[in-house]
């Protein structure tokens, strides 16, 4: 039991936050660290037990899972991110899910959700931010079939699989479904969530040509990046909101004209995500969002919920008024909601969902919620429920990750890059003072954040051990084995 305790007190104690709010603290520092071990685990996967053909580990949710693990055990999520890649297909696609023991794809849950591959690079991403090992992209990995090539072959291929698979507009296919299960488009059916997957993906390239000083391959890929942006724009923004797809039969959803879902919440979010929306569409985007999809349980996953003009595809329709994806809450899109505040500067909106959502805040509504107060439930349900509040589907949920981002990356503004880290916190302006213990490539960050001035989000001054850096920016090569970091907002 005692090596059980140290062997917690040390994965746990890699990232610490004291912001003098307890509900947030408790959260980030053990129960949503926790709850991400356990995801990483068993992803979506509800046994150690091989289950079979039945439900196994997904391609897709592995992936998520590691955004929010990755600096808890970097050398397991390494080998995890070899497990994933070695079930690819040749063609850059993948099976939906994977069997752990045997590391093979699950043929008879089979593919074609067009979103897997490009969460291969946004997992890749992550870890090699997090860590500087860029000598991941080097290892040889297996492909389904039996061939092989390096992981960085693996990731062009995930790339290459979206740009041969495009829709009459020119953007990507959604296939099957993307992280919507229940939207289906049809064979010619385009996503902007994979779309928008896909202008991150391209921005991602974009740096590692960067970072290894490839001029050539930078400028080539600075020119995909804009083309694809500006095609994304014109054909997905709609007055003041992103649409979230066109139909095969060439029907808009998800635009304001529509009588039902008129508003999708990931399509907002994943617009600030990537790099795709402007300043002024974001701040549009993301109002209309706490406008007419916040409750105070979070965020509904799109509104009005689908009862009477749900188009063929849209098999939400199956579900109650204010359930899983017709209008429901689902807590895993709240974490993408809370990143995309805070990059905008938005704290108190960023820190107002999080509370709406953190189990930790819901001690005085127990008999509503019908969830443990210290783990994410998959979704709770919306207003148009005749059970708002309550929730469903403990665990086995990617929440844990996209929260620990959200609040990580987003309120706490810690944002590693291929050469360091950039501090750019989020906060309620009544936080006057907050402390920040962090693990960051073998050596350790003691952060303190003041807010003399109450602000939101922006930074006057950033030192590390006693000198002034010109900007919010540590480069990687300035750290010593311990260092102290004031940052004054």
């Amino acid at each position: 039991l005692d090596e059980l305790s140290a062997s917690w007190d040390e994965l746990l104690g890699r990232f610490q936050v004291s912001t003098g709010d307890g509900k947030l603290d408790r959260m980030v520092n053990i129960w949503n660290q926790y709850q991400c071990m356990v995801t990483f685990n068993l992803s979506r996967s509800a046994s150690y037990y091989e289950s079979g053909m039945g439900r196994g580990m997904g391609f897709r949710d592995s992936n998520q899972d590691l955004l929010g693990f990755v600096h808890m055990i970097p050398g397991r999520a390494r080998s995890r991110i070899l497990d994933i890649a070695a079930t690819q297909l040749p063609d850059g696609s993948a099976w939906h899910q994977y069997q752990p023991l045997t590391k093979k794809g699950n043929a008879d849950i089979g593919g074609g959700f067009n979103d897997d591959p490009l969460w291969l690079i946004a997992g890749t991403s992550a870890y090699i931010k997090e860590t500087g090992d860029t000598s991941i992209l080097s290892e040889v990995v297996t492909f389904d079939d039996g061939g092989e090539g390096t992981l960085f072959e693996h990731l062009t291929r995930s790339f290459e699989f979206t740009v041969t698979h495009k829709g009459p507009h020119g953007l990507p296919l959604i296939g099957r479904a993307d992280w919507n299960d229940c939207l289906r488009l049809g064979a010619d059916g385009e996503s902007s969530f994979v779309a928008m997957q896909f202008y991150y993906a391209i921005s991602i390239i974009c740096q590692f040509a960067r970072c290894k000083n490839d001029m050539k391959s930078s400028e080539y890929w600075e020119k995909k990046l804009e083309e694809t942006g500006k095609l994304i724009q014109s054909l997905y923004w709609d007055n003041d909101r992103f649409i979230r797809g066109y139909t095969q039969a060439g029907e808009r959803i998800g635009a304001a004209a529509d009588k039902e879902a008129n508003l999708w919440l990931n399509p907002q979010s994943w617009a600030v995500i990537s790099g795709l929306a402007s300043k002024e569409q974001a701040d549009i985007a993301l109002e209309a969002v706490y406008r007419h999809l916040n409750t105070e349980y979070g965020a509904v996953l799109m509104n009005p919920p689908y009862h009477s003009h749900a188009f063929d595809g849209a098999l939400s329709v199956i579900y109650n008024q204010g359930t899983k994806e017709n209008a429901g809450i689902f807590s895993q899109s709240q974490g993408w909601l809370i990143l995309a505040e805070a990059m905008c500067g938005h704290g108190e909106h960023a820190f107002t969902y999080f509370m709406e959502n953190a189990p930790s805040a819901q001690n005085d509504r127990a008999e509503i919620r019908r969830l443990e107060p210290y783990c994410y439930g998959q979704f709770t349900e919306g207003s148009a429920s005749r059970h708002p509040g309550r929730s469903h589907v403990h665990w086995l949920t990617g929440t844990a990750s996209t929260m620990m981002v959200g609040c990580v990356e987003g309120i706490l503004g810690i944002r590693p890059d291929l050469t360091g880290i950039r501090l750019s916190p989020s906060i309620p302006q009544n936080w006057d003072c907050l402390e920040i213990h962090k693990d960051f490539r073998g050596k350790h960050l003691h952060i303190v954040i003041q807010n003399p001035n109450r602000k939101e989000s922006g930074v006057q001054k950033l030192v590390l051990n006693g000198t002034e850096l010109a900007e919010n920016y540590i480069p990687a090569s300035l750290l010593n084995e311990k260092n102290e970091i004031l940052l004054t907002m």
